[in-house]
């Protein structure tokens, strides 16, 4: 054997150079697919004030941070920022702690009423946003939540703590009750053996819960609209409608804030993108 050749594992299919052409090709053309619109949309918040208004197809002339300048100093979008930021933390933190929790009883505890917990959680999935609006903004409304951001987070865990609380479940089912056992006998309690033993093991299916909860609010258009009628209460999604009117639409701005806006989301991916599909595939994969 010479140096230059690889041992092949028994029953390995050698690729054919003309294949391996062509899955290279393929994987570069899916790769542009997927980039072309990130970079059109970056290309297009650059061009200057109706740039793209222009019939003549120019991918990068005269770039410019005027429509970006325009969206920080013209418009309410650090206001909105700030509100969205709020929304989404909070829903996030309180989203992870009430999912890891509810789910760990499920998966620890046998209590009256749990199959009908289990069953709750699992319906209020299937109903569409649309369907729950009114009962929410009624009851909204007589708790004097309205134009209020724990009322548009409560809004947003209805959404997020049933499916990551199944989610949470799952991955807690695949942990082996021997571990809570131990640290009992450790001396720590129930809630302690929880949050110091078991927890810290599902950092997989807690990032998974975080991404999604914080998705959840950070996107989200129905409930925001409805529930933040107030200027200084809106957030972005909500706040980029102004960008967009019946007969015109500004998409400078509208692109400049679509890039700002995709930072925070992308940042919160890095940093859970590590541990996303282990947590992912277990929450699949186990009843």
């Amino acid at each position: 054997m010479t140096a230059n050749t690889r041992p092949v594992a028994p029953g390995a299919a050698r690729r054919s150079p003309a294949a391996s052409v062509l899955l290279h090709v393929t994987l570069v053309a899916a790769c542009a697919v997927s980039l072309f619109p990130v970079v059109w949309l970056v290309l297009t918040s650059l061009k200057p004030r109706d740039g793209w208004l222009s019939a003549e197809l120019e991918i990068f002339n005269q770039p410019s941070l005027t429509n970006y300048a325009r969206v920080l100093g013209e418009t309410e979008f650090l206001t909105w920022l700030v509100n969205s930021v709020l929304a989404a933390g909070l829903t996030t933190v309180l989203g992870v702690f009430l999912a890891s929790t509810t789910g760990y009883a499920l998966s620890r505890h046998a209590f009256p009423g749990r199959r009908g917990i289990m069953w709750m959680l699992l319906i209020t999935q299937m109903f569409p946003v649309a369907i729950l609006i009114v009962p929410l903004y009624n009851l909204m409304a007589a708790l004097g939540l309205l134009n209020q951001i724990p009322g548009l987070i409560i809004a947003y865990m209805t959404i997020a703590v049933p499916f990551c609380a199944w989610m949470m479940k799952s991955y807690f089912d695949s942990i082996p009750r021997e571990i809570d056992q131990a640290g009992l006998i450790d001396g720590l309690t129930p809630f302690g053996a929880f949050w110091r033993v078991v927890l810290p093991l599902a950092r997989p299916s807690l990032a998974v819960t975080a991404f999604y909860c914080f998705m959840t609010a950070w996107g989200e258009v129905a409930y925001a609209t409805v529930f933040m009628s107030q200027e200084e209460k809106r957030t972005l999604a909500v706040g980029l409608q102004q960008f967009v009117g019946q007969h015109w639409s500004d998409w400078g701005l509208l692109t400049a804030s679509a890039v700002l806006i995709a930072v925070p989301a992308a940042a919160v991916f890095l940093v859970v993108q590590r541990h996303l599909v282990a947590g992912l595939t277990s929450g699949a994969t186990k009843s």
